[in-house]
């Protein structure tokens, strides 16, 4: 396949590492590892390279405003 016939959805600056991610989501670089693990019902969209995980700041905020919102939900206590 011809290089310009190859479309990107995201800009290169816009990859980011889960460090980075956290970061700009404000929580701490643990969180975002523990959104990876398969029990997780909703992980964010992750781009593989190799064994390494980056993420599409694009494709994250599209994740976030279609994530359902936890709101004020209160834990029951047994």
């Amino acid at each position: 396949m011809p290089a310009s016939s190859i479309s990107t959805a995201f800009s290169p600056s816009d990859i980011l590492t889960p460090k980075e991610l956290a970061a700009r989501l404000k929580v701490k670089p643990g969180w975002i590892y523990e959104q990876m693990r398969p029990a997780c019902k909703n992980p964010p969209p992750v781009l593989r390279v190799g064994r390494f995980l980056r993420f599409s700041w694009t494709a994250i905020c599209e994740w976030l405003q279609a994530a359902p919102q936890a709101g004020n939900r209160r834990r029951t206590l047994r």
